[in-house]
């Protein structure tokens, strides 16, 4: 993802231009460490990993530099720091940079309005070398509608035997070849189906939703930002 988005700032997306690029193999005009940039910038994207967290929020914050974070599979610990960040720095954090899924997960919540009494299970498909599961995402639409169920609890697979509980939301992962990324919330009343569904084609729509969240944190004051502030913007 970091080079994707590498190459669509040398094409110009979104107006943005590269200031530096971190990594910890670095290679050519890559850096080691944030600290090794002695350059201007005015946001951090980062698409590294979730373990980088701390090192991350640090350095943001004492830079007060704005921050993308395009990771999942933060710790809870992991998320307070970012949280604690965005107190003084402005921060977009979300599990899925695509304004598709901020979409998905506001119709999951208008269905799950509708159906107060349906079964709902979340499926999630992606590529095999994919480590966190279940998704960010598929975490993300869960939450969500526990927004608008607050006695619903999340299932992640379904391991033994047993009857499906009335407050229950399971979560499925699918691990197969090359698969981007699929969600899809399914909605049961006994009588009828309704299946609400997003399919990404291309990893370069989440570098895309990172530029795009970069240019909104311009200006915006400290504070913890997703999609829908984009989407409501």
């Amino acid at each position: 993802m970091g080079q994707i988005l590498c190459q669509m700032i040398r094409e110009g997306s979104h107006g943005a231009a590269l200031a530096g690029m971190v990594d910890a193999h670095p290679s050519g005009d890559i850096l080691p460490t944030l600290d090794a940039f002695t350059g201007r910038a005015d946001c951090i994207i980062d698409f590294s990993h979730h373990a980088c967290t701390k090192a991350l929020t640090d350095y943001a914050a004492g830079q007060k530099l704005p921050l993308v974070i395009a990771t999942t599979g933060h710790t809870p610990e992991e998320t307070e720091m970012i949280r604690a960040a965005a107190k003084q720095i402005p921060v977009f954090f979300a599990a899925n940079m695509s304004l598709g899924v901020a979409a998905l997960c506001r119709l999951a919540k208008a269905a799950a309005r509708m159906f107060p009494e349906a079964d709902i299970e979340i499926v999630e498909q992606h590529h095999n070398r994919k480590l966190d599961v279940p998704s960010g995402t598929a975490l993300m639409l869960g939450h969500a509608l526990q927004e608008v169920r607050s006695d619903a609890q999340l299932l992640v697979g379904r391991h033994e035997n047993g009857k499906r509980t009335r407050q229950e939301i399971g979560i499925h992962s699918l691990r197969m070849g090359n698969i981007v990324g699929i969600h899809e919330v399914i909605i049961n009343t006994g009588s009828e189906i309704l299946t609400l569904r997003h399919e990404a084609q291309d990893r370069s729509l989440f570098a895309d939703g990172a530029l795009a969240a970069a240019a909104f944190l311009m200006g915006k004051a400290p504070g913890l930002y997703d999609m829908n502030h984009i989407a409501a913007d």
